[in-house]
């Protein structure tokens, strides 16, 4: 199997390490495609106002001057030689992207831009505690049992999987919770600042809300329960019934 990898957080990122370890579990065959620098929250962006700049790092491994979903673009029809990827694991991304997260993320945007091109994706993230060691090793032996059992099980095409792992140790995480996405927001806090030169300058922050619908479980909630979360993505975004009323209504 022929693995291609890629991150948000950039090339020297301790969660593409552990990522690359989880690959190399499965296969000899990988190829590594990041972004040079941090380009979290870069969703599905992609590159299109200036060229990009390619950097080799060794054999197989490679760096970007863009976004994820330029390094998963460029990967699969210019630098993976012989034929494309069987497999694209994104992340381990530095944090969670659950619930809302998942339409501002890096991490997640690669992972699309793999299966607009064809190939199965899965994307990877790592609650971080503050004041506590990220616990990579851990993800690493769970992501070595995930990743098999999703290989397992047939592939629905333009359809990637996203999986979560709680900040614990292995023997304490209480299992994998297959779920919906809840409600978790990012960047409602806007505060403002004076640098040092006087001149004002803007921050998006980092404070979130999350609303659960009574009765309906969701990957926020199993997560911080200590559950491994794992949500399956489309990228048809679609509203089919919303569709039928318009249709009904412009007939």
């Amino acid at each position: 199997m022929r693995i291609l990898i890629s991150n948000d957080d950039g090339i020297e990122a301790a969660g593409l390490a552990a990522l690359e370890k989880i690959a190399r579990s499965i296969s000899d065959d990988v190829w590594v495609c990041a972004p040079a620098g941090e380009a979290s929250g870069a969703g599905h962006s992609i590159t299109v106002s200036r060229p990009l700049r390619i950097r080799e790092f060794g054999l197989k491994r490679f760096a970007i001057d863009g976004t994820p979903t330029d390094c998963i673009l460029i990967a699969i029809n210019d630098l993976v030689t012989e034929r494309k990827p069987d497999l694209i694991l994104s992340g381990i991304n530095h944090g969670v992207n659950i619930g809302d997260d998942v339409t501002y993320s890096g991490t997640i945007g690669a992972a699309m831009e793999g299966c607009l091109q064809g190939v199965r994706s899965m994307a990877f993230s790592l609650e971080l505690v503050d004041g506590q060691p990220a616990r990579w090793d851990d993800a690493i032996e769970w992501g070595q049992k995930i990743v098999p059992k999703l290989l397992g099980l047939p592939w629905q095409r333009e359809t990637l999987t996203n999986i979560n792992f709680p900040n614990r140790a292995a023997a304490d995480v209480k299992g994998v919770a297959v779920l919906r996405h809840g409600t978790w927001k990012i960047g409602d806090q806007i505060t403002h600042h004076v640098d040092p030169r006087g001149r004002r300058y803007t921050w998006i922050g980092p404070a979130r809300r999350h609303g659960v619908a009574p009765g309906r479980s969701d990957d926020v909630e199993a997560l911080h329960d200590g559950h491994i979360t794992i949500t399956p993505i489309q990228m048809d975004m679609t509203c089919y019934p919303m569709l039928d009323a318009l249709q009904e209504v412009f007939a």
